[in-house]
């Protein structure tokens, strides 16, 4: 047999969701609210309903002191239950709807009072404070029980005191007044907590909605998981408010941007400056998969709105992706080249094997040695005019890779570069990638010609690419140094648009500039301009052992 299963205990505590708690807490509240403001309104009320009953028994004293009356018969007349005093006091009580009236002298003894046996007796209370000519009012005790009392002087015609009026109004009619004035208190009280207890449901209703029915136990550990997730994982996160301002960065959007904790409340424009990275995580620039530059590094943003008005932006690091896809395209160019020279060279060997099979022994020395001398003397024209190993190397296999492709790769007359360079690396990465551009831009086409200009100013390099090509409209010029903007179809892995970006970056970052404009005959001419990026003369041998370190991007353009 199965076990039984154990019977569910009731839990009694505070209810585990939000909702429920919020409701318990605001009903709590709304009935302390009622019930305070309930006792505070009676305490009052019963003080304000005992000195309403001494002023109004003050008021019947004081009228039936004033009667003429009253004070001649205490004057003319003994104290009797027919008396002048008696009957006129009682009519006045009658009238007044009071518990009593006492007229008396001053020796105590009453003149009126509504058990007629007590008339011609003493009073139980002190008159003295009224016979000394005081108005008193009180909560008292007498004969006829607890009643709210005023007590006057009684005068005569000459102003002279011959007694006081005591009036008494029975504190049970104050008590009924009190106790009847409750029941509508009350209902007052409970319309008010009713009132309350709706609006607590409907805003405990919204909240619910709101928290999706969870417990402060699940929010708390959500928020926790939130913030482990947000800075353990490695993409960058940025939320934005409806304003438009950041109000979220992780660990890794801080890296990526090169920002810290007080671009927090800042719009994008005030924390990163203007730029392609600025307009994707403001939304000026949509789509998805976006690449832009940061500094050295190339991310990859995406940008999704969220209800509340704001946005959430996610940031990838494509920085060595990228680099591994440059060398992907270099290590391709390079087997191309190969492949050339291995067709070119298989052709010669062709040519010379039948020049020796025909005796042609002369012709054959003279064939080697013009094949050998061009390859030579290409070299040999580069180096002269550029000293510096890693440029030379460079466009000495350009020329290469130009000439399978059909296209004239010439350096200028005027080039003059010395070995005197601080970044020759960041050279580098700009004379390749506007070599690549131009030898895509003319290739195809007839007589394609690319020449390459590199002279100095003083410690300034001004770099010049000439191609043959279509050229770059004038509207596009301010264009092309975006992040992303391509006229290519993206290679295999992944998109294009970054080269020219990545130029115009270096430039700014050692105070330069990289423009485009349209070249004599036509096509397109990129003009570049270093300041302060050679050495002093002097100093050239131990900046040379100090190269610094390679640019972290080296890019192809896309136009």
């Amino acid at each position: 047999m199965s076990p039984t299963p154990p019977a569910r205990r009731l839990r009694l505590g505070m209810p585990r969701r939000v909702f429920s708690q919020v409701l318990m807490m605001q009903l709590t509240i709304a009935a302390g609210v009622a019930v305070l403001a309930t006792g505070l309104f009676l305490a009052p009320l019963s003080k304000q309903l005992d000195q309403e009953a001494e002023r109004r028994a003050l008021a019947i004293a004081q009228t039936t002191a004033q009667d003429p009356q009253i004070a001649e018969g205490v004057l003319t007349t003994p104290p009797t239950a027919d008396g002048p005093v008696q009957r006129e006091a009682e009519r006045i009580r009658r009238a007044t709807h009071a518990e009593y009236i006492v007229v008396l002298d001053t020796h105590w003894v009453r003149w009126s009072h509504p058990t007629v046996s007590n008339i011609g007796q003493k009073v139980s209370t002190s008159p003295k404070d009224a016979l000394k000519g005081n108005e008193v009012m009180e909560i008292d005790n007498g004969t006829l029980g607890r009643s709210a009392r005023g007590k006057v002087p009684l005068y005569d015609a000459h102003h002279r005191i011959i007694g006081a009026v005591s009036v008494g109004i029975a504190y049970d009619s104050v008590r009924a007044r009190l106790i009847s004035a409750i029941p509508g208190l009350f209902a007052y009280a409970g319309g008010a907590l009713a009132v309350g207890a709706l609006a607590a449901w409907l805003i405990s209703r919204r909240v619910q909605r709101q928290t999706r029915d969870l417990a402060f136990s699940d929010i708390s550990a959500l928020l926790a998981e939130r913030e482990a997730m947000l800075h353990g994982i490695r993409e960058g996160v940025v939320a934005l408010d409806r304003g438009g301002r950041v109000r979220l960065l992780n660990d890794e959007a801080r890296r990526l941007l090169g920002i810290g904790d007080e671009a927090v409340g800042q719009t994008p424009d005030e924390a990163l400056g203007a730029g392609r990275t600025t307009d994707v995580l403001a939304g000026r620039v949509t789509g998805t998969d976006l690449l832009t530059v940061r500094g050295q590094r190339v991310l990859v943003a995406n940008r999704m709105p969220t209800g509340d008005g704001g946005a959430v932006a996610t940031l990838r690091d494509r920085t060595e992706l990228e680099q591994l896809g440059r060398e992907l395209d270099s290590t391709r160019g390079l087997i191309d080249a190969l492949r050339a020279q291995d067709h070119e060279h298989a052709n010669r060997m062709h040519t010379l094997l039948g020049l020796l099979e025909l005796e042609m022994y002369d012709d054959a020395v003279e064939f080697v040695g013009e094949v050998v001398g061009d390859h030579r003397a290409t070299a040999e024209q580069v180096t002269e005019k550029i000293q510096d190993p890693l440029l030379a190397a460079l466009l000495v296999g350009k020329a290469t890779v130009a000439a399978e492709r059909g296209v004239a790769l010439w350096v200028s007359e005027r080039t003059r570069l010395p070995d005197r360079l601080i970044d020759p690396r960041g050279l580098v990465t700009v004379v390749g990638n506007l070599v690549d551009n131009a030898l895509d831009a003319v290739a195809g086409t007839l007589h394609a010609r690319v020449e390459v200009e590199l002279r100095t100013e003083g410690r300034t390099v001004v770099l010049r690419v000439h191609d043959t090509g279509p050229g770059v409209p004038a509207d596009q010029r301010e264009l092309i140094f975006r992040d992303g903007w391509s006229t290519k179809k993206p290679p295999a892995h992944g998109k294009r648009g970054l080269g020219l970006s990545l130029v115009h970056r270096l430039a700014e970052r050692q105070g330069g500039s990289a423009t485009v404009d349209e070249a004599a005959g036509g096509g397109a001419e990129f003009t570049v301009v270093l300041p302060e990026a050679l050495t002093e003369p002097e100093l050239a041998p131990a900046v040379l052992d100090k190269s610094p370190e390679p640019a972290a991007v080296t890019e192809e353009d896309t136009r």
